[in-house]
This record gives C-alpha cells, sequence and structure tokens, in this order.
C-alpha cells in the first residue's frame, strides 16, 4: 500500500473515531436547570430536555427567586423552574423545539417564557393539552410572541 494511501486512512479513521467518541448531548448545548426540590413537574421537564438531547445539569434551590433575578425574568412570566443556556434564560415548561429555534435565531433578547404551567407542555402531560404561548422577552421589559404550541406540537 502506498504511503499517501496510509496516511488518508490513518488521517479518515482519526476523523471517524473523534466523531463517534462525542457523547450524544454533544450536539447539543449544555443548560442548567434550577429548580425547587419538591417540584414534580420540575424532574419531568429535565427528562423533557435530555430526551431533546439536551447536556441537563440540576441545581436545586429552596428558594428561586435570586435565579429568577438573576435571569430578569418579568414577574408575570414567571413559572416553576429556571433554565440558563448560552447566555439566555428559559422559564417554565418551554419546549425543546422553541430553545433549538433561540438558538438558531439568536435574537437579542433576554430570554424565552411559559408563564403559569399549561396541560400537555413539558412536564406538564397528561389530561386534555392546552395551546399555549411562549413569550421573548427583553432586558427592556419589552416581550412579544415566539411560537404558540398545543401540547408539544406547535401550532
Amino acid at each position: 500500500m502506498p504511503k499517501h494511501e496510509i496516511a488518508r486512512r490513518a488521517v479518515l479513521a482519526g476523523i471517524g473515531g473523534s466523531a463517534f467518541a462525542l457523547p450524544a448531548s454533544a450536539a447539543s448545548p449544555a443548560v442548567t436547570v434550577h429548580l425547587d426540590p419538591g417540584c414534580g413537574c420540575c424532574g419531568a421537564y429535565v427528562e423533557h430536555l435530555r430526551r431533546a438531547r439536551f447536556a441537563v445539569q440540576v441545581e436545586r434551590h429552596a428558594d428561586l427567586a435570586p435565579i429568577k433575578a438573576r435571569g430578569r425574568v418579568p414577574a408575570d412570566l414567571e413559572a416553576c423552574h429556571t433554565t440558563f443556556v448560552d447566555g439566555y434564560a428559559i422559564e417554565g415548561h418551554v419546549p425543546a423545539a422553541a430553545i433549538r429555534r433561540l438558538l438558531a435565531e439568536r435574537p437579542a433578547a433576554r430570554g424565552i417564557a411559559v408563564p403559569g404551567m399549561p396541560a400537555g407542555s413539558p412536564g406538564m402531560e397528561g389530561g386534555t393539552p392546552e395551546a399555549y404561548t411562549v413569550y421573548l422577552f427583553r432586558d427592556d421589559g419589552s416581550r412579544s410572541e415566539w411560537m404558540r404550541f398545543l401540547g408539544q406540537t406547535p401550532v
């Protein structure tokens, strides 16, 4: 076998080997979910993110107010857990599809939020799914509709 063919195969094997050595979650950025240790739906939301192939770190807090303040989450958009990813705050039961869009488009915003606990949203499965809005919120206090969902399906 010619010397250049051996070198080419070694390079290709190295490229292929390194690609397969990456963990499955490497395809998505790491997220940190801040939650109350007694919250049941928060754990289900974490599992939603993991199924969506996000690398999830969980931090438990008895008081989430300082976390929400750090994310500058507007009080009327608050929910039961706050997540941070790539400089954005993600408040509440935001579907992975909305987070992926946020990270792809990178709008000038502080984050996105689903206020309350809509039935059928990630972590709130069961029952009849509700229609709900994911809001984009900015540092100046303004907000706009980012996406709409029925359960976990964009509409």
